[in-house]
């Protein structure tokens, strides 16, 4: 006959874990009750103990003695118990003596009697001791352990314990809708190279009959928002393997050596589901370069992290059918032995998207939109260089919600270029009035910028220009929209640059013979344009093609540190000059196109001022028939 418990189940007889192997004794949930109660009872009766040995029992006919003797100095009376202190003192401790008597208050005829016969007696108490000890003890703590038990279950279930300090790690299963490559727009060369891996985990036999190991580890590096852990879903969903998901930080505790438990259970568990995908989001938590950033105190708790990983990935110990997949940001901080041949074999850029991705991305994200018909969105790609996936889904995001504001039953280009605005220089701000002597002067001032930029040989068009308040301290912009991607600059295209940034405050030197605080973005632009020119680009004839500093990066605090100077005193004299030299080469054209299109940049102005903002189309009409002599 089988065995059933108290719900009428089926009972095993042999008890199984997780990992398939029997439970032992110490690990039964009934055992850690029993040993719980246990020490419950042995700490009552060592209390029972204590205050026996506090307190010494004495007759109660020997108290009535000490009592007609005056030698009681305190007494406390209950119904059932007398404890006090007597005036003699104790010959071991030469304190005054502790008493504890129970009296026969129940009959006084009889004490009376005993007294006068002379007999020492004792009363004893036949209380329900028993009862006591459980309504007063065993149900108040039991109540108080099934609560405990409870929440830690509950917390267990959330992937948390007490201080989460347990070397338990939860890894988490997808549960997100399965996604594929074609659920991914764009970064084309990094699904080419994943889809071999997809091949590897389908069939992992091929690759052994040749000779072959499927790659251990696979490191997608990349700027934030490009897709990393998109990709990685998508591997995991074409191959039909389970996928878990885990964070580098989660590893992390205040104490040494529990990061490395729970590696050895991360890799534990995704063995027993294998062939598997481990993705591991923000290495860098953990696997930054060893032995550096000691000025804190030391990282024990990272690098025996790290050594844990290295371990599991290549090593005593390695991991067959399970592929690690990781992402990171940062790739030059990470530790030589994690990006070796055998751990992280693959790495797979996926970069910022070119115009055509950007295009497929956008598409990609407004299937879900009511786009109305002058929606063109070559255009917006156009519009947004520079931009991730993540910025182009929240700019699709924020034209519909511009559509709901404006009550449109569609979203037009209106609205996405609102949501592009939006994004680049922050939010409207219409009920931020500026009197009518800075408008004019913000006026001016983008008018210069835009007369610039469409007067300098590398200018790119200039697609709007608005002097309506954005954000928290912009109060116009002049936006470009570039022709062609372009990946590198040339020195005269960053020469350009720097006039077309200091345009607006030679506008306001022409026209107000004074400047004002609007140029303080520009000029740092500027400064950097320049210096980076000067020291990283070898552009300057009297430094040479040479790199001058190094970014020192504070690895514990996460920031670029002070620039390391690998160069002399005398050598810094000439940077300064030269970027010095440079910006007032910039400032010198500027000041010649605006003083000699003094006639357009006051057309520009006027008009700016009067609508607030400008097409691109209207600024280069007004350019155009100004060169060509014609009245605008």
């Amino acid at each position: 006959m089988k065995k059933t418990n108290f719900l009428g189940n089926k009972k095993p007889e042999i008890e199984l874990n997780k990992t398939n192997k029997p439970v032992k004794f110490w690990q039964n949930p009934n055992f850690t009750f029993w040993a719980y109660l246990f020490f419950i009872l042995i700490s009552f009766q060592f209390y029972q103990n204590y205050r026996q040995a506090r307190q010494e029992e004495i007759p109660y006919s020997e108290f009535l003695q000490y009592l007609q003797k005056k030698e009681v100095a305190e007494a406390v009376v209950t119904d059932k118990l007398i404890t006090g202190v007597l005036t003699i003192k104790d010959k071991k401790t030469n304190k005054p003596r502790r008493f504890i008597t129970v009296p026969l208050s129940w009959n006084n005829e009889l004490a009376k009697t005993l007294e006068k016969q002379g007999v020492r007696y004792t009363v004893r108490l036949n209380s329900d001791w028993l009862g006591k000890f459980l309504t007063g003890w065993v149900l108040p703590f039991g109540l108080l352990f099934l609560f405990w038990g409870w929440m830690a279950k509950r917390m267990g279930s959330m992937g948390q314990g007490f201080l989460n300090i347990g070397n338990k790690v939860h890894i988490h299963p997808d549960s997100l809708p399965k996604v594929t490559f074609e659920d991914v727009a764009g970064a084309e060369e990094a699904k080419q190279e994943l889809r071999e891996c997809v091949d590897f985990l389908k069939d992992p036999e091929r690759i052994k009959k040749l000779g072959g190991r499927m790659p251990k580890g696979i490191l997608m590096v990349g700027p934030p928002g490009t897709g990393k852990t998109l990709l990685a879903r998508a591997v995991a969903g074409e191959s039909g393997v389970p996928f878990f998901n885990i964070s580098g930080s989660e590893f992390i505790e205040m104490f040494v050596g529990v990061g490395a438990a729970r590696v050895r259970e991360m890799f534990d568990q995704a063995r027993q589901k294998a062939p598997c995908i481990i993705f591991i989001d923000e290495l860098d938590a953990i696997g930054r370069a060893r032995g550096m950033g000691s000025v804190m105190g030391g990282h024990d708790e990272r690098e025996q992290t790290l050594n844990q990983l290295l371990t599991e990935m290549d090593g005593f110990d390695p991991s067959t059918g399970v592929v690690v997949m990781a992402a990171t940001n940062r790739p030059e901080i990470l530790d030589k032995a994690l990006l070796r041949a055998g751990r992280f074999d693959r790495q797979v850029l996926v970069d910022k998207p070119d115009l055509k991705d950007r295009e497929a991305i956008l598409r990609l994200h407004a299937k879900k939109l009511v786009l109305a018909d002058d929606v063109d969105l070559l255009v917006v790609a156009q519009r947004t260089p520079g931009f991730v996936g993540a910025d182009l889904e929240n700019i699709c995001n924020e034209a519909a919600i511009q559509a709901l504001r404006k009550n449109r039953d569609k979203v037009t280009m209106k609205d996405f270029e609102a949501a592009i605005d939006r994004i680049i220089a922050g939010p409207e701000k219409k009920h931020r009035a500026l009197n009518p002597e800075e408008k004019k002067r913000v006026a001016y001032h983008e008018s210069g910028h835009a007369l610039v930029a469409e007067t300098v040989p590398t200018g790119e068009p200039v697609h709007k220009v608005s002097i309506i308040p954005r954000g928290v301290a912009a109060l116009g912009y002049t936006l470009q929209l570039p022709v062609d991607e372009k990946f590198l600059s040339t020195e005269q295209e960053l020469k350009d640059q720097v006039a077309i940034l200091l345009g607006g405050r030679v506008a306001e030197e022409i026209v107000f013979n004074n400047i004002s605080s609007g140029a303080s973005n520009d000029l740092e632009r500027a400064s950097a344009i320049v210096r980076s020119m000067v020291t990283q680009l070898g552009m300057s004839k009297r430094l040479g093609p040479l790199t001058y500093g190094k970014r020192q990066e504070l690895e514990f605090l996460g920031v670029q540190g002070q620039e390391e100077r690998n160069y002399s005193e005398e050598t810094a004299r000439l940077i300064d000059e030269e970027c010095k030299r440079l910006v007032e080469e910039g400032h010198k054209r500027a000041l010649e196109i605006l003083t000699g299109n003094r006639e357009t940049l006051e057309k520009l102005a006027a008009l700016l001022e009067e609508k607030e903002v400008l097409s691109g189309e209207e600024v280069e009409k007004i350019v155009r028939k100004a060169k060509e002599g014609q009245p605008a």
